[in-house]
């Protein structure tokens, strides 16, 4: 029963952000905005919102390891999985924005911080603050950074329809909240029946269900051949991840951080963002690349199994 619930409470998470995604790229278009700011704000931050309502909820009811593991698990999944994925089915990756020099720190420093601040064994209150500060300097960072673009499609602009789009982003926010509060239940009882930490259960079942939207996304984009956007997502994603979720989450409830008991892991998600810097640096944006990234993501799997 646990496993049902679980299934159908992250397909509730997941069709959630899915309308929180359309109906505010629909926004974003609307106001003329670039498509890497739109990957990177809107599409990142509705991506993020299972992550964020999954760890507060955990967060809440005292489950800390599952609300830091969802971060640093979204953090792998998203770089060598989704980002994966999009260099093999992509079939041309040109960048239009240098991603180097403009955004590759953004991939790189919230990990860097997450491990300060770890070093004390746990997240604050007050450590949730600065994190919450950093979120707040990155959207300042990619507002003054933004390229206006023309709308394709004028009449599509023309037609924008302000209550379906708040409708649908109500039903999704409903959809996120109630979908992380049974999956956090579902999860826990599925973790002690099988006798698995809540920090496997956070880091690898938890983090790829909410995962998936950043997928969804990245392969779209990646087919619409809008590599902008879907790298746009996924730093972005990742920013959100750490800043907002984990300062959220320590807001509400300080998080202990064990960084000896879970070094690999951990060491796996600065690893990869290492490598997101690499790509960008080098324009590794190819099948190579994402062959190299998800062997990452297998070596990571079986160790942890």
């Amino acid at each position: 029963m646990d496993i049902a619930i679980f299934i159908i409470a992250m397909s509730a998470l997941i069709y959630g952000a899915d309308f929180i995604i359309e109906e505010s790229e629909k926004i974003a278009l609307h106001f003329n905005i670039s498509s890497f700011i739109i990957g990177a704000t809107l599409i990142a931050l509705g991506t993020s919102l299972p992550e964020m309502a999954v760890s507060m909820s955990a967060s809440l009811q005292g489950s800390g390891d599952i609300a830091v593991a969802n971060v640093i698990g979204s953090t792998i999944f998203n770089i060598s999985l989704v980002l994966g994925f999009v260099f093999l089915i992509a079939t041309k990756i040109s960048p239009s924005r240098d991603l180097f020099a403009k955004d590759s720190a953004w991939a790189l420093f919230p990990i860097l911080i997450f491990i300060l601040m770890g070093i004390d064994g746990k997240l604050s209150r007050f450590d949730g603050f600065l994190f919450l500060l950093l979120m707040v300097a990155y959207l300042v960072f990619l507002i003054q950074s933004n390229q206006i673009e023309e709308p394709e499609n004028e009449q599509e602009k023309e037609n924008f329809a302000w209550k379906k789009t708040i409708g649908l982003l109500f039903v999704g926010f409903i959809f996120v909240v109630l979908g992380a509060d049974f999956a956090i239940d579902s999860a826990g009882n599925i973790a002690r029946q099988f006798g698995v930490s809540e920090w496997i259960i956070g880091l690898f079942l938890v983090a790829f269900g909410t995962s998936l939207p950043e997928l969804t996304v990245a392969i779209k984009a990646a087919r619409a051949n809008n590599a902008d956007m879907a790298i746009g997502a996924i730093i972005g994603s990742n920013v959100a991840n750490f800043t907002m979720v984990l300062g959220l989450s320590s807001v509400i409830n300080p998080l202990n951080v064990d960084l000896s008991t879970n070094f690999f892991d951990i060491t796996a998600a600065l690893i990869v963002s290492v490598m997101l810097v690499f790509i960008t640096a080098n324009k590794l944006y190819n099948k190579s690349a994402g062959i190299v990234l998800l062997t990452v993501l297998a070596l990571v799997v079986s160790h942890s199994f």
